[in-house]
């Protein structure tokens, strides 16, 4: 077990796991199920998670139709709507969305002050300038990216979307806005029909594994750091290109993303600060899913204990 003193800042919120139907495709429950395998593993430190408040309307209202926004915050979403975002908009949903915007705000500010920190929900990339799709009601990326350019907390940030679904929804938030560079490498014929805007997109076919998939993240992802030298990263550390995932249509092994995690942060944190989630993965076995989600913070754990988190000085 790892010492207390060796351990990144983790956010969680009890609210991640909002009620919702057990037999619903979106996996609801594995933030509940993350939180205890961290908690059982040793990977929070001993002032437990950090709880985040739920975002304000005018923080998501400057990246989301205000609209939108009200109607999410009422939960009063049409249906039509409910159909593109894929999940019933209950009040125990919105508040969800509230609070894991919230949380990877809080863990931004924490990797800002301690040069790493992890989210335990977080990457709900889908979600764009007119509305939620795709699971995801908030991009919790793009309004806390958004907020912390505009309080002169960053100058430049960089996306760093792995998840197997392409980021559409950062992309058209920040399409034409340099300060925020996105990069999405994602599964070519999955999930959306309609690409946003990256700065960079990389297109995997599917059933690529461990190698190939790594290759092609380190023959990218250095010369795009130094290229960008952003003032902070958001990592999308999505499981679902999983081997085993319902939705993923790659071959990771649980092995090859623990090596994907620790290189990214390897090969980012002496350049800047972390701020990892979770993104996407989806199994009807919500403990083997979960498990597959503490990857991520385990290689935060490790990089932490080797010295690679610098602070914003």
């Amino acid at each position: 077990m790892l010492t207390p003193s060796a351990l990144p800042p983790v956010v969680h919120h009890p609210a991640y796991s909002a009620p919702f139907p057990a037999d619903h495709r979106f996996p609801m429950q594995k933030y509940a199920r993350l939180a205890q395998v961290l908690e059982d593993e040793g990977l929070v430190g001993p002032e437990g998670f950090h709880k985040p408040e739920p975002a304000s309307f005018d923080l998501l209202a400057a990246v989301h139709d205000p609209a939108y926004v009200r109607q999410v915050l009422d939960a009063v979403v049409p249906p039509a709507i409910e159909r593109v975002i894929g999940m019933p908009v209950t009040q125990g949903v919105s508040y969800r969305a509230q609070v894991e915007v919230g949380g990877t705000l809080m863990a931004a500010r924490l990797a800002l002050r301690h040069g790493l920190a992890c989210n335990t929900a977080g990457g709900s990339h889908h979600g764009g300038p007119a509305g939620g799709a795709g699971y995801c009601l908030f991009n919790d990326i793009g309004v806390v990216a958004r907020a912390l350019i505009d309080t002169g907390d960053i100058q430049q940030a960089l996306v760093v979307d792995l998840d197997v679904h392409q980021g559409d929804g950062t992309a058209f938030i920040f399409d034409h806005e340099p300060r925020v560079f996105t990069f999405s490498m994602h599964g070519e014929k999955n999930y959306p029909v309609r690409r946003g805007p990256s700065d960079l997109d990389i297109d995997l076919p599917d059933g690529t594994g461990d190698d190939a998939y790594l290759g092609e993240l380190r023959a990218i992802l250095p010369t795009l750091v130094q290229l960008i030298r952003p003032d902070l990263v958001f990592y999308i550390a999505g499981v679902d290109t999983h081997e085993s995932d319902r939705l993923g249509r790659l071959a990771m092994s649980d092995a090859g993303l623990l090596v994907r995690d620790a290189y990214v942060l390897e090969t980012c944190l002496p350049v800047a600060p972390v701020v990892g989630v979770t993104g996407g993965g989806y199994d009807t076995d919500i403990d083997r899913l979960a498990r597959r989600h503490a990857i991520l913070h385990r290689a935060a754990a490790d990089a932490w204990q080797l010295g690679l988190a610098r602070p914003v000085t």
